[in-house]
């Protein structure tokens, strides 16, 4: 009986997770002893980094031929459960029928998803957010229906609520986006006192001046409290009309990492050791925005990001399969950080290391982003290319990859 690798979630650590797994068993000829198979709601990877811009419902890419090619089998479906000591996790089809698959190593890949506190009065009922692929379909539908309304101050005014990464890089694509509206007014608000809290100091000169550039108000220190369908009321008792509130402040992991007996961080995302493994149970890999690991040995932990997910995904799978091939396994480590910011029709701003020291800005950096976006995180095309990319020991750290990324561009 074949031996099989499950993995819970097709987004950028789901599908590496896949080919690099399957990459050591095919090298290791062990193809008839162990099975990898991916459950997953659609047979796609969502561009998630992207979903800000225009024309979100092209940014689902299918990955359903290129895994059946790779030898890796796809289920469709919603895990619902994972019961660790029986090794089983219960997935429900779109038809709602549900399934108990088996497996012997578990790498859980499901993701993260925006927070939408309790406490904001309205927030779920008529905020917006770029958090999905459908809530971003929601978001451009609604933008588009706002040229058929009466002018007004509410129809005019966007309002991002949240001034993290997301955040900035929404309220910078939304002047471009909504050119053709005469009295478009963008808000972006912010609890904290600076604008890009975790972005730290190094680029917030550049973020500033690019969003007065492009006519963006912020507003700081300003928390929300209530959402309704014309407008939003700050903690200082201001209100703001508007018809569109976006909500891009803060993700949590998975639901999926409460079902499993371990330590969780505040961002609900499962302890890992440096092989990616969950201490408490050795038979399941936790990646992506899943895991809290350490990348490097100076306390740094990986962020939610694609760049991190897509080295996280190669070790996971990499080491479900060495564990399960009695080989050795690899530890994750990923010390060098990059950071890529895009500024609209401003350009971008690019950082290195963890403290973010501004390296390109402007144009160059905005072509360094729009290669990233549109090329470097996309899969390749043919399966024998997808599962040699895998190899988690080649996989280029930031800095190479990145005078890689500047070679091209330039």
């Amino acid at each position: 009986m074949q031996s099989k690798i499950v993995i819970i979630g097709s987004g950028f650590a789901g599908v590496w997770s896949a080919f690099s797994a399957q990459r050591l068993i095919k090298l290791r000829h062990q193809e008839e002893t162990v099975e990898v198979i991916v459950i997953a709601p659609e047979p796609s990877l969502v561009i998630r980094p992207r979903l800000y811009e225009a024309n979100a419902s092209a940014l689902a890419h299918p990955v359903g031929p290129l895994l059946e090619n790779a030898g890796i089998k796809f289920i469709q479906g919603t895990v619902d459960a994972i019961h660790s000591d029986e090794h089983t996790v219960d997935a429900r089809s779109a038809s709602g029928v549900i399934s108990s698959i088996s497996y012997d190593r578990l790498i859980l890949a499901a993701g993260s998803t925006v927070l939408r506190p309790q406490k904001i009065q309205g927030l779920e009922q008529y905020g917006f957010d770029v958090d999905s692929l459908d809530s971003a379909v929601k978001l451009e539908s609604h933008l588009e229906h706002l040229a058929s309304l009466q002018p007004s101050p509410a129809r005019d005014t966007i309002v991002v609520c949240g001034g993290g990464f997301t955040g900035i890089e929404l309220a910078s694509e939304l002047p471009g986006r909504l050119g053709h509206m005469k009295n478009l007014r963008v808000v972006l608000v912010e609890n904290a006192d600076e604008i890009g809290p975790v972005l730290g100091p190094g680029p917030r000169p550049v973020i500033l001046e690019a969003l007065e550039s492009l006519g963006v108000e912020i507003k700081l220190g300003s928390a929300v409290t209530e959402v309704s369908v014309e407008g939003i009321t700050l903690a200082s008792g201001e209100y703001i009309e508007t018809k569109t509130a976006v909500w891009t402040a803060g993700v949590r992991a998975t639901a999926l990492t409460q079902q499993i007996p371990a330590v969780k961080d505040a961002l609900s995302r499962l302890h890992v050791d440096q092989d990616l493994r969950v201490p408490s149970s050795k038979h399941i890999f936790a990646t992506g925005d899943a895991a809290h690991v350490l990348a490097d040995n100076k306390d740094h932990c990986a962020f939610m990001s694609c760049q991190h997910a897509m080295l996280l995904g190669r070790v996971s799978g990499y080491n479900a399969a060495a564990d399960l091939l009695n080989e050795s396994t690899l530890p994750y480590s990923q010390a060098a950080y990059g950071c890529c910011l895009d500024l609209g029709a401003w350009g971008a701003v690019i950082t290195q290391g963890w403290e973010r020291e501004v390296k390109v800005t402007g144009a160059t950096a905005k072509r360094v982003k729009t290669y990233i976006n549109q090329e470097l995180i996309y899969p390749p095309s043919d399966a024998e290319t997808a599962i040699a990319m895998a190899d988690p020991v080649t996989y280029p750290d930031g800095g190479v990859l990145f005078e890689q990324i500047l070679t091209t561009v330039m």
